[in-house]
């Protein structure tokens, strides 16, 4: 009796592209699949047939052969073709329909990192967040902070291992030393990690006192942290390896460290520039003059100031701002001046002053407030 057509099988034919050919196996491997037709000796049948021609359509080679030469192109084993071990369950589908999955639940800050599938993987401690403000004459020379970080370490008693030095751990009763179970869901078998050992296969019946048998116990730990000069606010550092340790030996979680910008009393930041308002008094916004501005490297730099200057008036200083992070160029330093006016006055320095009132010449020593008044009066003579 001759065999059925392979695309038949699957419910495709030839011109079919291999996402349409595995969509087919999907929807027929689910539907045959001996764990939803207990004891249907026709299905298990069916589900072999399934599953050999989607072994040959699913190679471009082998379906190249078969192509052109159909079923005798594999005849006396030319396939490799195996019948499926049906004692695994869904998982042998799964596997199959979407890949081997990584069980990475843990990501950042959650910890329990571990591969699915894998006997004895040891699980890897919780990953550690650490807040550090800094302030920006820090941030901007670059330092090295010392920081003291709430963490768990290896057990120096047991070495990390949970157990007591005169004894060993014993396969796992529950999952006989597989670190995996598999539990029914309807038709469904799932595997899951055995909760007894944790994906172990083994469990400690003399547990380490210092410890409690898990590998580890709490400590605070001194780490130096390098802070690159220039970092902005909401930079994260990762420190690998310095988080908490891995249960019962398991690898060390990593530390991650979030920069936080501490505001500064006289400048702000902006990315690589700076800014800062800079007071001037009258008599030097008048005539014109230099003033002294500190900046964050420790100089003092003279800027000039043009005679007339008004208060909001702007005055760059290049490469006087924020280094770049791992760079030789500095962003920029922009001063917005505000014209300081005169307190506690002398009746000297009054008198000076109502003279100087007296006979100022329209237009030209506060050209900005006369054309103000000169627009409201425009404006009340057309009401």
């Amino acid at each position: 009796m001759s065999k059925e057509d392979y695309y038949e099988t699957l419910g495709v034919n030839k011109s079919s592209s291999d996402d349409e050919i595995k969509q087919a196996y999907r929807k027929k491997a689910m539907k045959y699949h001996p764990d939803r037709n207990k004891d249907d000796k026709e299905s298990e049948k069916k589900f072999k047939k399934i599953n050999e021609a989607y072994y040959i359509l699913k190679d471009k080679e082998k379906k190249s052969q078969y192509d052109q030469f159909g079923h005798q192109a594999f005849e006396n084993g030319g396939t490799g073709f195996k019948d499926f071990n049906f004692g695994g369950g869904f998982s042998d589908i799964f596997e199959e329909m979407f890949g081997d999955f990584d069980n990475d639940i843990g990501g950042i800050f959650g910890g329990g990192r571990r591969r699915s599938g894998r006997k004895n993987t040891k699980e890897y401690g919780t990953d550690l967040r650490y807040d550090m403000e800094v302030p920006l004459e820090e941030i901007f020379s670059g330092k090295k902070i010392v920081i003291h970080v709430p963490t768990k370490i290896k057990c120096k008693t047991c070495n990390g291992n949970g157990h007591e030095a005169n004894s060993k751990p014993e396969t796992c009763p529950t999952c006989e030393g597989h670190g995996s179970i598999r539990a029914s869901q309807g038709f469904f078998t799932i595997q899951q990690t055995c909760p007894d050992c944790r994906g172990e296969g083994q469990v400690i019946k003399n547990p380490c006192n210092s410890c409690s048998g898990t590998g580890r116990v709490d400590k605070k730990k001194s780490l130096s942290v390098e802070i690159p000069a220039g970092v902005e606010d909401g930079t994260r550092i990762r420190l690998s390896g310095e988080g908490e340790a891995g249960y019962q030996g398991g690898p060390h979680g990593d530390l991650y460290i979030f920069i936080k910008e501490k505001p500064h009393s006289i400048f702000k930041r902006d990315a690589e520039n700076l800014y800062c308002k800079a007071p001037i008094p009258m008599i030097t916004a008048a005539l014109g003059g230099n003033i002294e501005v500190p900046t964050l490297d420790g100089s003092i730099v003279k800027v000039k100031i043009p005679s007339g200057t008004q208060s909001g008036d702007n005055f760059r200083l290049s490469n006087k701002g924020m280094p770049r992070v791992r760079q030789s160029a500095s962003g920029d330093l922009y001063l917005e001046a505000f014209v300081e006016t005169p307190v506690n006055l002398s009746s000297n320095q009054k008198d000076l002053l109502k003279k100087f009132n007296g006979d100022k010449n329209k237009n030209t020593t506060s050209p900005q407030s006369e054309s103000f008044f000169d627009r409201l009066k425009d404006l009340w003579n057309k009401k």
